[in-house]
């Protein structure tokens, strides 16, 4: 096809194909934008660009170009990018590698003079640990053959007794408060069944008010099935008015027939005014029977019947008159004019009886729309019977929920009541160990007297020896081989001793974490039943305000329908 070449340059030089040609031939084929290089580049010379202030992204190109030292023909710079020459853009790269090679070794060689200065530091503080120690060794060991100090080795032991007895008279502390917690928990049980019994009482009212509220949705349902009677009955009626307004149709049409054929018979036959007058009145008693029948148009179905047989006997006898007016018909024509009034009469009588059938129909209206009134007002009672019978289902879902929930409860009173018995026996248990324990302290505490005795007559004697070694001025084998055997006894009961006080420890100790635990046990049950108290009020609460709203909407809802 055709080209336009005009056009074609035009689109060209849009889209910057022709500059981006020229400058290729000027020999600048690399480009990149000024806020790329600075971010990419910048690494090479930082100080040319200050931190604490903003610079514009091509200023700061030309600040970081110009530090680099580099020819000033082999860049340009541009509107938004900067342009380089074959070859300058990967010298830049060459560079940059180098630079970030420096950084990267200076980061290394600093990171590992940290670590290094602090395996350093941990050296020097083991070395120091290393000399407390032998320090300590050596002052134990210049000390370790002193008199006094194995005195003191030999004391030492002793006094753990003392505070032997102050954990023994903590653990029956101990044991005094677990039991007063025992006894809470145990009245605290009391009320949790207690409790378990008025909500069975009121799970039996609950059960009550809904059987209550049953027997309200079935008289709410009986109500329901009236209306639809009522409602059936109505329509019956209005069938039947629709009749009566059809045969009062029937019958305004069968008078404007009646009315043309008078009119005829005066211009033709003029009927004898006796009996016209007659006719007048039957008419006009009709015309009042009609209006009284209107205004009672369902009490009175019977009569209009009966009327019909009326209307068609006077039709009979109209006809009648009519062969007799034939006869006498010269004899009434001086009665012209008293038969045209009674064809006013006539015309108003017809007005009449069309102003009637206005009434039936304004009746037939009302009935009507007292029949959609009524047909809303059942679906009203249908629609909150429908509401009755989802808060019944609701209301026996959540009864179901909390038997549920109170068997639960009642699984969880029985499994407290085990653990409680097994806390009892374990009380009882404990309490039997303390009383072994007591005895064991009183049998250690005369050892210990025992041993104190034997000690201070050891000591007696070491100190007899001493007097009788300085008196001699020397010692005999027999004298050390008889304070060796004194020195191994002692050694020997002071190593019971600290077996004992050893072994009452460990007792003790783990006295103290058995009576912990059950402690820690008892209050964790007592917790777990609390938590479940407060959830079955908190849920009772709540069924008791929808019970509440549930009453409140079948007393408005059977209010509506008695005022219905």
């Amino acid at each position: 096809g055709a080209m336009d070449s005009f056009l074609v340059l035009h689109q060209l030089r849009c889209n910057g194909v022709l500059e981006g040609i020229r400058i290729c031939r000027k020999g600048f084929p690399n480009r990149i934008l000024y806020a790329e290089f600075k971010q990419r580049y910048r690494i090479l010379n930082p100080a040319a660009i200050p931190e604490d202030k903003f610079v514009d992204s091509r200023k700061a190109t030309e600040k970081l170009l110009s530090s680099l030292e580099l020819d000033r023909a082999q860049y340009k710079f541009g509107h938004t990018k900067v342009f380089f020459k074959a070859g300058l853009l990967g010298l830049l790269e060459e560079m940059r590698d180098e630079r970030l090679a420096k950084v990267l070794t200076m980061l290394q060689a600093r990171i590992r003079g940290y670590l290094m200065r602090v395996e350093y530091q941990k050296i020097i503080s083991r070395r120091e640990a290393i000399y407390t120690i032998q320090w300590n060794i050596r002052a134990f060991n210049a000390v370790k053959n002193w008199s006094w100090m194995k005195l003191f080795f030999k004391i030492k032991p002793l006094l753990k007794s003392a505070q032997t007895e102050k954990e023994m008279s903590n653990l029956k502390e101990e044991f005094q408060k677990l039991k007063e917690a025992l006894e809470k928990s145990e009245a605290k049980r009391k009320e949790l069944e207690e409790k378990q019994v008025s909500m069975i009482q009121e799970k039996h009212d609950l059960a009550l008010q809904l059987q209550a509220e049953q027997d309200n949705l079935a008289d709410a349902e009986e109500r329901c099935d009236l209306l639809i009677k009522s409602k059936i009955q109505l329509e019956a009626k209005v069938k039947e008015l629709q009749e009566r307004v059809e045969d009062e149709e029937e019958m305004s049409s069968e008078l404007t027939a009646k009315k043309r054929k008078l009119e005829d018979e005066c211009a033709e036959l003029k009927k004898d005014i006796d009996d016209l007058e007659i006719t007048l009145a039957k008419v006009e008693k009709e015309k009042h029977a009609t209006e009284n029948k209107v205004k009672n148009l369902i009490e009175e179905m019977a009569g209009l019947d009966e009327i019909i047989a009326k209307l068609t006997k006077e039709k009979k006898a109209l006809q009648e008159a009519h062969q007799q007016a034939l006869d006498d018909l010269q004899a009434e024509e001086d009665k012209v004019n008293t038969l045209t009034k009674a064809k006013v009469k006539l015309e108003q009588q017809v007005d009449d009886l069309e102003s009637s059938l206005e009434q039936e129909k304004k009746v037939r209206m009302d009935l009507e729309r007292a029949k959609r009134k009524l047909e809303g007002d059942l679906k009203l009672s249908q629609e909150s019977v429908m509401d009755l019978e989802n808060d019944k289902q609701q209301l026996d879902e959540k009864l179901k929920k909390k038997d549920f929930e109170m068997s639960q409860l009642n699984s969880r009173i029985e499994d407290g009541q085990v653990i409680e018995a097994q806390l009892q026996k374990k009380i009882k248990e404990v309490q039997a160990r303390v009383e072994e324990l007591e005895e064991e302290l009183e049998a250690e505490r005369a050892a210990r007297a025992k041993v104190e005795k034997q000690r201070a007559e050891a000591s007696r004697e070491l100190e007899e020896l001493s007097e009788r070694l300085e008196e001699a001025g020397g010692s005999t084998a027999t004298q050390l081989e008889l304070s060796k055997k004194r020195e191994a006894e002692f050694l020997k009961l002071r190593r019971d001793l600290e077996e004992a006080t050893l072994q009452h420890e460990a007792t003790a100790a783990a006295l103290r974490k058995k009576h912990t635990d059950s402690v820690a046990e008892l209050g964790e049950r007592i917790d777990g039943l609390q938590r479940v108290k407060q959830k079955l009020e908190k849920e009772k609460s709540e069924m008791k305000m929808e019970i509440d709203d549930l009453s409140s909407n079948v007393e408005y809802i059977t209010k509506s329908k008695v005022g219905v």
